[in-house]
């Protein structure tokens, strides 16, 4: 798992969108932030949760400039049929990527072997294709997107601000920290 600072790898699928598929690929990431939340299928209980969840915060992460991409081992049709039938994942609006050939999933080492699901798992991508942060959890572990949130604007804040860093728990307009040898031993 050495993705962190790694560049995100090449690839081309199709993704479900405002009632359209659509070809997507790395190229797509280019000069935006971007979110890939991977989830293992459709049809499933935590997962229409969590997508429902990461919607509610999508109108704010465009305002942000993020792009939100969820991933699965599911086909774009399946997405289209999951969108159709369930009120929940109903209102995404956001990207579901399609991944059956397992492509991004490897790309990002979250395919679960021999099983051929995805993690559950989230990452976030600067607008130079660089993986900033990661997040996995077990099966039966929801992600909060308040938090994936808050990391996207430390995120954010970092890219923006040479120097400093954000402590644990930081949120936008809290106090950050600027490594020096002045700090070494009194945090």
């Amino acid at each position: 798992m050495a993705v962190i600072n790694t560049q995100v790898k090449p690839f081309t699928t199709q993704a479900f969108q405002n009632g359209e598929f659509r070809e997507v690929s790395e190229k797509d990431l280019e000069g935006k932030w971007a979110i890939f939340f991977f989830y293992p299928a459709d049809f499933t209980f935590v997962c229409p949760t969590e997508l429902g969840d990461l919607q509610d915060k999508y109108a704010e992460l465009q305002s942000m400039g993020v792009d939100v991409y969820s991933v699965s081992t599911d086909t774009h049709f399946s997405h289209k049929a999951w969108h159709d039938t369930s009120e929940t994942i109903g209102k995404i609006e956001y990207n579901m990527l399609g991944d059956q050939n397992g492509t991004i999933t490897n790309n990002f080492e979250v395919m679960r072997p021999g099983v051929g699901l995805a993690d559950r798992a989230t990452f976030i991508v600067d607008p130079d294709g660089v993986i900033q942060a990661m997040e996995i959890t077990a099966e039966g572990i929801g992600r909060d997107a308040d938090d994936l949130l808050r990391k996207v604007k430390a995120a954010q804040y970092v890219r923006n601000n040479p120097g400093e860093v954000c402590p644990a728990k930081w949120k936008e307009g809290e106090a950050t920290l600027a490594p020096s040898l002045d700090l070494v031993g009194k945090i």
